[in-house]
């Protein structure tokens, strides 16, 4: 006879999680046990680039699966060395590392900036400098560039090497560069800073910085990567390219992979045993990064994300203009974007979450909506009449 179950959960309880599971999903819709369906624009965390269950993805993990799971990185995996070959052919990078997630992305990249002054000779370079608002992950390097107290807080000392200055501030950046310094690095979008773009004019500057002072630019694309704002990658936005840069999220739609991309000279002093992992670049992530790419880099696909996200953001600014008491602005790229609120934002993601549809809190009061980027105009109409349904709740609730 088993156990009667506890009424205490076996897990961690390190997620405030909302009451519902869910049982299969297809393309931007989740569906419950009973048979609810909710439009997803979490993606789950801007991860499912493609929805859910996507056919192509389906066959080429299921097919993967069937061949062969893990052998570690001490063989050769060619499906590795061809996601690396695409990555490269379509973005400034010479060089990739895989990892399992964007965190892990995060601390190899910051490895390779420091490796790199070591191995010219510079091993005082270990600093780098980060911004406020950032978040690059939950390790405790990555939480201390982050530099958010509220992550830090019972963790015990800060890793060290870490300067923060004010969001896209480049006086400050170029203030706290020194002799210290190896790399200044930053998300051309805050994502979970709340889908805040960094002007095309401060990364030039910190690029032209970089250069100057003979450290790396190192970009956290982990959010904003794989076509999320209707390029590959956002930096092509600017056309400022970094050194370095991590991403992870959509480029396994929905599997964990991770990547760390460099350029020939940022990744140089990377040689045998600096560096690795055990399951990072696996047959399995592989033949699904590779299905991912398939779709993304298809043509049209990526003018499909941005007309898409156009007439998203179009009807988004008519609900704010209906709704000056819940919303105020729209903001982002692509489909990363903001709503900025004026109620609390935890009040209107719940409010939104009453009409069966998902979005993401986000810091600075506003509601991320991060969409499968195969997301068409039904379920543009669809997503618009839900977030106007909610801010009208939240206007009779306040009347």
């Amino acid at each position: 006879m088993s156990a009667a179950p506890s009424a205490v959960s076996p897990l961690f309880a390190t997620f405030a999680r909302a009451d519902v599971a869910f049982e299969r999903g297809e393309g931007a819709w989740l569906y419950t046990e009973s048979g609810d369906a909710w439009l997803d624009f979490g993606a789950g965390i801007a991860v499912n680039a493609l929805g859910h269950a996507h056919p192509h993805l389906v066959e080429a993990l299921t097919r993967q699966a069937g061949k062969l799971w893990h052998t570690s990185n001490l063989f050769q995996i060619p499906e590795q060395t061809r996601l690396a070959q695409r990555l490269v052919d379509h973005s400034f990078a010479d060089r990739v590392f895989f990892s399992n997630s964007g965190a892990e992305a995060l601390e190899a990249a910051i490895k390779t900036a420091r490796r790199y002054h070591y191995a010219r000779g510079n091993p005082e370079r270990v600093r780098i400098v980060t911004f406020e608002g950032a978040f690059h992950g939950r390790t405790l390097a990555t939480l201390a560039a982050g530099g958010q107290a509220k992550y830090l807080e019972g963790f015990g000392p800060k890793v060290e090497g870490f300067d923060q200055v004010p969001f896209a501030d480049f006086e400050a950046a170029k203030a706290a560069v020194g002799p210290e310094t190896a790399a200044i690095l930053i998300e051309p979008i805050q994502g979970e800073g709340g889908v805040r773009p960094v002007p095309h004019g401060v990364l030039r500057a910190l690029r032209e910085l970089c250069d100057a002072e003979g450290i790396l630019l190192v970009y956290d694309e982990v959010q904003t990567g794989i076509g999320r704002t209707g390029k590959l990658f956002a930096y092509e936005l600017s056309g400022v390219a970094p050194d370095i840069l991590a991403s992870a999220k959509g480029l396994g739609g929905g599997f964990p992979v991770g990547a760390c991309l460099a350029t020939e000279a940022a990744s140089a002093a990377m040689v045998a045993g600096t560096h690795g992992t055990t399951f990072g670049g696996n047959p399995l992530a592989m033949a699904v990064g590779n299905a991912v790419l398939d779709v993304v880099l298809a043509p049209g696909f990526l003018d499909h994300v941005q007309g898409t996200a156009l007439n998203l953001k179009q009807k988004l600014a008519a609900v704010v203009d209906a709704h000056p008491d819940v919303f105020e602005t729209v903001r982002g790229e692509g489909l990363l974007i903001g709503l900025k609120c004026v109620k609390p934002v935890a009040e209107v993601a719940a409010a939104v979450r009453g009409h069966r549809m998902i979005a993401i809190p986000a810091g600075d009061n506003v509601l991320r909506l991060l969409p499968p980027l195969i997301v068409g105009e039904h379920e543009v109409a669809e997503a618009v009449a839900r977030i106007d349904a909610a801010a009208g709740d939240l206007v009779a609730a306040g009347a």
